[in-house]
């Protein structure tokens, strides 16, 4: 049977006619079917740049907060196993038991040793944990002119050009830097160390240096007052003579202080060579081979811009006013620079 199409209306019917029944008729139904049955189109796959498929580590740095309080129990853990190892265990029975005024003497003077260095450790430790390295104040703001991606002061400080964090969106003073796990500007950054979580940076750094000093004491002196105790230990487990508690306390806290004297051996010579030059640790990327570092005062200078100039206090975590008023540098906002090299 022929079915036959509609006609489509001529010009002499109304306009307002023509535009009802001959869309109607002719869209309807490819409109239905359209949306009954959709067309399946295949989206081109993005283009990732490079730069993107590289996995960005920092996200996860802010984790490294919680661990760090479990480091804090580690340290307390270790310092506890070696004073058990130490004392407990094997110096202190020598000094009360013994009959022989020479090895009591000894087993005294170590005992004494022991405790005043593990008093500055721990002092030097927790007063690095807790002192703020220091950030960028609220108030710090000059009259700078934008230029690329740093700012330059209007107001001259000496400095020359400061920069400014995209990520804190805020002006950052000369050797200041972007922390991924503290989420702020530090003032003369060196690290984020886990083991004090915490930033070292222009106001710790000195008692960062302390402690890693003092702890290098600590375990080099339980070294050397464990290694006899050692040495007896292979006799004394053949023999049984000692109980499976002491001779494990001896090995792990023997075995965990030799590990520590040599890893913080290379870390104090590499700090030392630090503030020989006035540098830290992220500046060391930043400065020329050819060039001598603009902050490099010399030796003496560069160690008072650190420790002070007081000496009665560079053993100490501690500061006297006088360098905290003079010294510019342990504030970390500016820093004296050579008057040979353009700043």
């Amino acid at each position: 049977r022929r079915i036959e199409s509609i006609p489509p209306p001529s010009s002499s019917e109304p306009s307002k006619l023509r535009s009802l029944i001959y869309p109607l008729s002719a869209t309807v139904a490819p409109d239905i079917l359209r949306r009954l049955f959709p067309a399946r189109t295949r989206r081109p796959a993005p283009i990732i740049p490079l730069t993107r498929l590289e996995m960005n580590l920092f996200r996860f740095c802010s984790g490294l907060k919680v661990l760090g309080y479990f480091v804090i129990l580690l340290v307390i853990t270790f310092v506890a196993v070696s004073y058990y190892a130490v004392v407990v265990n094997t110096w202190w029975p020598i000094l009360i038991e013994n009959n022989h005024k020479a090895l009591s003497a000894l087993a005294c003077l170590i005992i004494l040793v022991f405790h005043f260095l593990l008093i500055m450790l721990l002092w030097s430790y927790f007063t690095a944990v807790f002192t703020d390295p220091g950030s960028v104040p609220e108030h710090f703001s000059r009259e700078l002119v934008v230029v690329g991606d740093s700012l330059e002061a209007g107001a001259s400080t000496g400095q020359g050009a400061l920069g400014y964090c995209p990520k804190c969106r805020n002006v950052k003073p000369p050797r200041c830097h972007h922390c991924s796990v503290c989420q702020r500007c530090v003032l003369k950054m060196d690290h984020h160390c886990v083991w004090i979580v915490n930033c070292v940076g222009a106001r710790n750094y000195k008692f960062f240096l302390l402690f890693l000093l003092y702890t290098f004491l600590e375990t080099l002196l339980d070294v050397v007052v464990l290694l006899p105790s050692f040495i007896e230990f292979f006799s004394q487990a053949i023999k049984h003579s000692s109980s499976p508690s002491q001779l494990a306390s001896l090995v792990l806290a023997f075995v965990l202080n030799l590990a520590f004297v040599l890893s913080l051996l290379c870390f104090i010579v590499m700090h030392l060579s630090l503030l020989s030059s006035n540098t830290t640790s992220v500046e060391v990327h930043e400065k020329s081979g050819d060039v001598r570092w603009k902050y490099d005062l010399g030796k003496k200078k560069n160690f008072e811009q650190v420790f002070g100039k007081k000496k009665a206090f560079w053993l100490l975590p501690l500061y006297s006013k006088d360098d905290l008023h003079n010294i510019t540098s342990l504030q970390g906002l500016e820093f004296p620079t050579r008057s040979d090299i353009d700043p």
